[in-house]
């Protein structure tokens, strides 16, 4: 099988590694608009070659996009005007649906794309940030599936099955309130986080080196690509700000209590908080 990435970064990148070495991948395609990562993915041997999208895809049976999911919706209409009548499968990585589900939703080649998320990811970007089992054992979120051809819901699932992921159904919008809960929020608190951090550290040159596991771990996440966070703070800002308002609204609950001093209301809210326990473990 001949595989079409685009967008050769951490996703596109570690895509490529496990489909190679698991032989699900006889034949693989990059297409990457930045020059850098192009010729890395190609010393690397994470493709076989590049092509232009348009070669790329009347050259491949599978096409993943791997971009930001500004481009996706923009780039899709695109590819299944080229690949519709034939038996190619279009899917793509994005962590937003719902534009995505829109712009396609009519259109004559929609049975061919299959609207996939893998919950999957590091705080790392670009090819080199690219890892072999990134994708084991996570859950892959399919949206609409109802909306796709089944031999093209097969394909990728097969694919999913070689990756070791854990299939999740649901439809594009309840995908997109979900992420913003697990997901989106998480990344906003890291960059708030170390935003008031860097603050202060122009103040007091020596707030760093008090920072320990839990900073680390609770900031690691604002080590993530701007290029890739921004577009899907913005495409799904509907349900990021219903998440935020909540969110925000707990922070003055804290803040309240600390002013007041009631250590009563404090422990009372960090216990509600710890019923977490439950869902995680």
């Amino acid at each position: 099988m001949t595989i079409t990435v685009v967008g050769i970064g951490l996703i596109g990148g570690s895509l490529m590694t496990d489909l190679r070495k698991r032989g699900f991948a006889d034949s693989i395609i990059g297409v990457e608009s930045n020059l850098q990562h192009r010729n890395i993915a190609q010393l690397c041997g994470l493709v076989d070659e590049t092509d232009t999208l348009e070669n790329a895809v009347d050259r491949s049976d599978l096409i993943i996009i791997s971009t930001p999911v500004d481009t996706i919706w923009q780039m899709l209409p695109g590819i299944l005007d080229r690949i519709k009548g034939t038996s190619k499968v279009v899917t793509d990585m994005g962590s937003t649906k719902g534009k995505i589900a829109r712009v396609v939703k009519d259109h004559p080649g929609r049975g061919r794309y299959v609207a996939l998320h893998p919950m999957a990811g590091t705080e790392f970007s670009g090819p080199l940030a690219a890892i072999g089992k990134l994708f084991d054992y996570k859950n892959a979120i399919i949206c609409d599936a109802g909306m796709s051809d089944a031999d093209a819901l097969g394909l990728v699932i097969k694919m999913l099955d070689v990756l070791n992921m854990r299939k999740v159904y649901m439809d594009s919008s309840e995908h997109d309130i979900h992420v913003a809960y697990v997901s989106h929020i998480s990344h906003i608190t890291s960059f708030s986080l170390a935003l008031s951090v860097l603050d202060k550290e122009v103040e007091e040159e020596n707030i760093m080196t008090l920072a320990g596991g839990g900073f680390e771990s609770t900031v690691r996440l604002a080590k993530s690509n701007a290029d890739t966070w921004a577009p899907i703070f913005l495409e799904n800002s509907r349900y990021i700000i219903e998440v935020l308002d909540n969110y925000i609204e707990k922070m003055n609950l804290f803040r309240k209590m600390i002013e007041e001093n009631d250590k009563d209301g404090l422990k009372s809210l960090m216990e509600e908080a710890n019923k977490i326990r439950k869902i995680l473990n």
